[in-house]
């Protein structure tokens, strides 16, 4: 039997969907190449914006055909999108072709599920409350064998004013360390030598627990780890964002100097309605203390336009900001209002037209500094780990720096899964391009 896994939304979802692998894995499927080759087709959901949750609308929809010509496809919907009821309770009535809902909590459940359906029960939806403790360990099946993601604490409790995920991923509930290091050891011994660390916001771990650890204390512990190359974390929430955590960063050589730093806002104010926790001045003094004992980080960011009552002067002060941070990268979204969050109940809406407006000067003054900073880059030698073949030519290869720069060398199959050296030959806005030093063979 084989399956197909479709997956959207951000990297917790990516490695949801990798664990889903695994216990279909356990089960005796495999890897589908084609839709109608699969028995199992598994969508893995996102609901933090209206785009993402039209698309899986629209893609579910397109698989009732496929369903109608093989009935006994199981068609199984999870992730952010089925947690919240009424969602799910809506999609179960539009998508009869489905045969199985399931939320984030209850994930673990999924084989069981199945079973349940291939034994001849009806359609189901097992959607459990966020109250059950932390989603169990259950098989893995990494997308290759020289990087892995890590998972260190499970949901949220920041309650920005405009997002949904902690009313969909539940309370922050940290892994055991001990757990997590056995982990990471595992990891080590089969021969991964990049981790990413996972969480909501990585930098609440720890204050869950009863014993004394927080996360600079455990990502310490990690990188002491023998094997391990390079570690990387995400997401940081800037509020929280320690100077403990900087000195454990600049005194590990295996600790990535790439940081992703969501600032959503340049403006007090504007931050303030978010509920962010921090200042724009705030903001400004940590990325200048991670600069200071790191100087050669990149920083990244997720910036929101056209939040509800931001003005032309607040959303000037996004541009200052960006300006003066001058960030590597960031990734930018017009407001998207969920239903549920505080800020979806406020009537003082910008316009779609001046938010799409906003986005595009936004991303034109970004587009500029990323190619300023990228071209500085022309020359250099960057330590590069070779993911394998590039997504839009097979005649060549990408990779990832320290600073999570993706790089596009000449094709090299020899070197993947390792970190060789790289010079810089040309820069873009978001992609560098290079050449691998030395016998490309060896």
């Amino acid at each position: 039997m084989k399956y197909k896994i479709i997956t959207y939304g951000c990297q917790m979802n990516e490695h949801d969907s990798e664990k889903i692998a695994g216990m279909l894995e356990g089960m005796g499927f495999r890897p589908a190449a084609e839709d109608n080759e699969a028995d199992v087709i598994v969508f893995n959901t996102c609901l933090v914006r209206e785009n993402a949750e039209l698309k899986v609308h629209g893609k579910v929809g397109s698989y009732k055909p496929l369903k109608e010509e093989n009935p006994d496809l199981i068609l199984a919907v999870g992730g952010c999108m089925m947690q919240q009821q009424e969602i799910a309770d809506e999609f179960y009535r539009k998508h009869s072709h489905v045969d199985i809902v399931f939320g984030t909590h209850n994930l673990a459940e999924l084989p069981v599920l199945i079973q349940q359906v291939k034994s001849g029960q009806n359609r189901i939806m097992e959607v459990w409350e966020g109250d059950r403790g932390l989603v169990p360990d259950v098989p893995t099946r990494r997308k290759n064998d020289y990087q892995a993601w890590l998972t260190v604490i499970q949901g949220c409790e920041n309650y920005c004013s405009y997002c949904i995920v902690p009313h969909v991923r539940g309370q922050e509930r940290s892994r055991p360390p001990e757990d997590i290091l056995k982990e990471a050891e595992n990891l080590a011994r089969e021969g991964f030598i990049e981790l990413t660390l996972l969480g909501q916001n990585v930098n609440s771990y720890g204050q869950d627990l009863e014993e004394n650890i927080n996360f600079p204390t455990l990502l310490d512990k990690i990188s002491s780890v023998s094997g391990i190359k390079r570690i990387r974390f995400m997401t940081s929430h800037p509020r929280d964002f320690s100077r403990e955590l900087i000195a454990v960063c600049a005194a590990k050589d295996n600790i990535c100097p790439h940081f992703h730093l969501p600032v959503q806002a340049g403006s007090t104010s504007v931050l303030r309605d978010m509920n962010r926790g921090y200042t724009r001045e705030e903001y400004l003094k940590l990325v200048e203390g991670i600069r200071q004992k790191i100087p050669e980080t990149a920083i990244t960011t997720d910036i929101i336009v056209g939040f509800p009552g931001e003005t032309e002067q607040e959303f000037e002060e996004t541009i200052s900001l960006v300006k003066k941070v001058r960030f590597d990268m960031a990734f930018t979204f017009t407001y998207s209002p969920r239903e549920g969050t505080p800020a979806a109940g406020r009537e003082d809406s910008v316009p779609r037209q001046e938010k799409s407006r906003r986005l595009q000067r936004l991303m034109k003054v970004q587009n500029n500094i990323s190619q300023e900073i990228n071209q500085e880059l022309i020359g250099s030698q960057q330590k590069v780990l070779i993911e394998g073949e590039s997504k839009k030519d097979p005649d060549y290869y990408s990779g990832r720096t320290a600073t999570n720069k993706l790089v596009i060398v000449p094709a090299c199959p020899a070197k993947t899964g390792k970190i060789v050296p790289v010079k810089i030959t040309e820069a873009g806005s978001w992609t560098l391009y290079g050449e691998i030093t030395g016998n490309c063979q060896s």
